[in-house]
């Protein structure tokens, strides 16, 4: 099977550098090029960047030139890191020459023609595609994955949707690497916890409603739970934990609710897409558990670790759910994305 060339927008920056590493071996992408500012075009990525990520650059990536993000030569799928402040435009133009953007940034997560995809939950919802294309006259197409804190919360929930959720409090304790390099000043995040993280609360209510909605013909109907979050950065450097507190209109048991995500299976499991974990949830039984240092970076940072279900006095249940930021919350996510896609047609060989 030959591989689908892929390039990379975005790709000097801390999440460039995570999707060069998970790439790296993938059995049915080839990175083949790399798009960043102009300043770093023209240079091999060893000079443009200072890798982070441990060791040194994959040889695929270190042999490579860096091209200026503009479309051109590039390959027809491509991942975006895009900084938010520049990424509208620039995944737009590549959409519009013909390429299909898979997309990290949050620019075009909540427009409603765009899919803000987690393959285990809403797959159908790649289903606006076509709509997408007429509408804005592209030849190419964008797709987004959520926000690194929604994907933990959803993937918590997901296996919980046929008891009717009706609302949700959720709190996040989230890693400094969420914030990027150099990050959170080491004079505020150490011993302490920073409670405000920029519009992170209203990212993870709005998007959860999107991406838990159904498809419905040319638009996609929110959930109707109302959702209330708490985010806060704290002193850790990967993995996201989140509490959930949730209310449902039936009123499973503790049994049920065990079973719903023990047994919890969906179309990436169904197709065995590479990324995908063989359980894409797992409930972990010991009383101090999920933690991100033990748990964040098992099934290559791709499954979602939940536990501590206990009855909760206000609303029906709560638990913890924990999942892999930089891995599972971004680049992981995307090339999951891309893999669902090619496994429906949707990309070019």
């Amino acid at each position: 099977m030959n591989k689908i060339e892929v390039g990379i927008l975005g790709a000097t920056g801390m999440v460039g550098q995570h999707f060069i590493k998970f790439l790296d071996g993938h059995p049915l992408f080839e990175l083949t090029w790399l798009g960043a500012s102009e300043r770093s075009a023209g240079k091999r990525y060893t000079d443009a960047a200072k890798w982070h990520l441990g060791a040194t650059a994959p040889e695929s990536a270190a042999k490579l030139t860096v091209s200026e993000a503009v479309p051109g030569n590039a390959p027809q799928l491509l991942f975006s890191a895009m900084d938010a402040s520049v990424a509208t435009d620039i995944e737009r133009a590549f959409a519009k020459a013909g390429h299909t953007v898979v997309s990290n940034s949050r620019n075009h997560r909540m427009e409603q023609d765009v899919p803000l995809l987690v393959p285990e939950i809403n797959a159908a919802h790649l289903r606006l595609l076509p709509k997408q294309k007429a509408l804005r006259g592209w030849k190419g197409q964008i797709v987004t994955n959520p926000n690194c804190s929604t994907i933990v919360l959803t993937m918590g929930l997901a296996p919980l949707v046929p008891f009717g959720i009706t609302r949700i409090v959720t709190t996040t304790l989230q890693a400094v690497s969420g914030a990027g390099y150099p990050g959170v000043p080491s004079m505020d995040i150490l011993g302490n916890v920073i409670p405000f993280i920029g519009n992170e609360e209203e990212k993870m209510q709005e998007e959860t409603q999107k991406i838990m909605g159904t498809f419905a013909g040319d638009h996609i109907a929110p959930l109707e739970a109302k959702v209330s979050a708490h985010c806060n950065r704290v002193a850790v450097i990967d993995g996201h934990t989140v509490t959930v507190s949730v209310e449902f209109s039936t009123k499973p048991t503790e049994a049920d609710i065990r079973n719903a995500f023990e047994t919890f299976s969906a179309v990436p499991q169904e197709r065995n897409l590479p990324s995908a974990p063989k359980r894409p949830v797992q409930y972990m039984v010991e009383a101090d558990r999920p933690q991100p240092r033990k748990d964040a970076e098992r099934d290559r940072g791709m499954a979602t670790f939940v536990g501590r279900l206990r009855p909760c006095p206000v609303f029906d249940w709560k638990f913890v759910a924990l999942g892999h930021n930089t891995i599972r919350g971004a680049a992981g996510a995307a090339v999951l994305n891309a893999e669902l896609m090619q496994s429906e047609g949707l990309l070019a060989s």
